[in-house]
């Protein structure tokens, strides 16, 4: 099937969830608002050159004080699921301790405004703004830091869960960890494997031990997790590169969702991971491992490796996108659809998943605003294509049951600032205006579904023509 106006969404099924994801520190601002503590990327972002142009999260998109309008664009744009994160920080400002009451206020203004509009809200409790506090402490390379998150997630099922019904732990753990504790790139800018190793262990372990905490305060809800994951392929079939492709899948694919599901590290492919036992107790093996009611894959390219001698740890080196000549995002990345069909086929070959969802899922075009217009066809092709492809596994009867797009409005994103724009929606962040672009009004138009024809009522009109009669007999 083409792309093109042969996709609908009743070819999904009716029970498919569609919907659309943010995050806090990416989209609230009001970084020091109403007794919120600072987070890892408010102290980042003051670093120097750290982040593109100097960009910083402190206003973003205003969501903090816009989240009416926000929530009004998704009603709008007829998306039915809304995922946000909550900001650790805006909760307990200290990481531990006492609760922000106007934190805890300010969910419950956003959840209540998702349920006014009929928006099912989808509450992701870890979205990368460690309290900075914490990060004092040791961050994620402190075995506390499972019981100060298990603390923080205690907080927010009290608080939130009586209305929200779906619940994520962490967001793309392989992320934090790899770029926040190994290369430096993001918050808190740590550096090497002193700091990777023992991050992974405990996110591992905070992620497992959250979902236990949240099954067993709501037991009704629905809780699972998120990982990025790409489709690995070698540079060439020489045996060194399929090793490296063999290896790097190891990495970013099954580093963290193996564990999960109760089996281990993949420590044959990644013997480094082996100095992992060095902060293991005997107990982890099990506390690693929870049965989640859903795994959240979030895709949005590929990568091509080659063997690397001089690559430490992994001996293998990612070929850029530039460098191979085919069509790439604004953010270098490749675009290349197929790969999520088969990141949904990898994740079905795992015993032990019960459901997946697509979490996120989206790209970074240059945007040109022209009379108020963005018509950004790419955009709008990359899902469209994407889309084709979920939908190829669900017809082969692959376990795939819902599609999020990143993201809702452009926003702050990480170290590359506000130059990637990923929204459904334009922002302009000098006057915080909105503006949906071509491909929200195609979401939209695509979730609204075919117009149903309303058919004639054949019982009412035959007793309106036996009325007629009498009447006129």
């Amino acid at each position: 099937m083409e792309i093109g106006d042969e996709l609908s969404r009743d070819l999904f099924g009716e029970d498919f969830k569609w919907g659309v994801s943010t995050a806090a520190y990416q989209i609230e601002g009001s970084h020091d608002i109403d007794e919120k503590g600072s987070s890892i990327w408010d102290v980042y972002t003051e670093r120097k050159n750290k982040v593109l142009s100097g960009h910083h999260g402190k206003i973003a998109c205003d969501f903090y004080n816009r989240y009416p309008a926000d929530l009004s664009l998704v009603k709008k744009l007829n998306i039915p699921n809304f995922r946000f994160s909550v900001s650790w920080p805006r909760i307990l400002p200290c990481g531990t301790g006492a609760v922000n009451q106007k934190g805890i206020d300010f969910y419950n203004r956003v959840i209540d405004a998702c349920l006014e509009n009929g928006t099912d809200p989808w509450l992701t409790l870890y979205h990368w703004d460690l309290p900075h506090a914490l990060e004092l402490k040791g961050g994620w390379t402190n075995r506390d830091i499972i019981s100060w998150f298990s603390e923080y997630a205690a907080v927010c099922a009290k608080h939130f869960g009586d209305r929200v019904k779906h619940w994520i732990v962490m967001n793309e753990p392989m992320a934090f960890t790899g770029a926040g504790y190994f290369l430096g790139v993001h918050a808190p800018g740590r550096t090497g494997a002193q700091n990777f190793i023992p991050a992974i262990h405990h996110s591992v372990l905070s992620t497992s031990e959250g979902g236990r905490i949240l099954k067993d305060l709501l037991p009704g809800a629905e809780i699972g997790t998120t990982f990025s994951c790409s489709l690995v392929e070698p540079y060439t079939n020489r045996p060194k590169d399929v090793n490296a492709a063999k290896r790097i899948d190891a990495l970013l694919n099954r580093m963290f969702i193996e564990p999960i599901l109760g089996m281990g590290y993949p420590e044959e492919e990644l013997p480094f991971l082996k100095r992992i036992e060095k902060y293991m107790q005997p107990d982890d093996k099990d506390k690693m491992a929870f049965d989640f009611d859903f795994i959240g894959i979030q895709n949005y390219t590929r990568e091509v490796v080659r063997n690397s001698f001089f690559t430490p740890y992994v001996k293998a080196a990612v070929v850029k996108a530039k460098d191979r000549s085919v069509p790439v995002t604004a953010m270098g990345w490749e675009v290349y659809p197929a790969s999520m069909y088969e990141m949904v086929r990898k994740f079905n070959a795992y015993k032990g998943i019960k459901k997946i969802y697509i979490t996120e899922n989206g790209a970074a075009f240059t945007d040109t605003l022209s009379d108020a217009k963005i018509d950004d066809v790419q955009r709008t092709n990359y899902i469209k294509a994407n889309l084709q492809q979920i939908l190829k596994a669900r017809n082969e009867g692959l376990n795939v049951d819902g599609y999020f797009v990143w993201t809702l409005t452009d926003n702050f994103e990480w170290s590359e600032g506000y130059h990637p724009r990923f929204g459904l929606v334009y922002v302009d962040f000098e006057t915080q205006e909105r503006i949906i672009k071509a491909s929200g009004h195609w979401y939209s138009e695509f979730l609204k579904g075919p117009e149903v024809k309303t058919q004639p009522d054949l019982n009412c009109k035959k007793s309106d023509l036996i009325s007629s009669i009498a009447s006129k007999s």
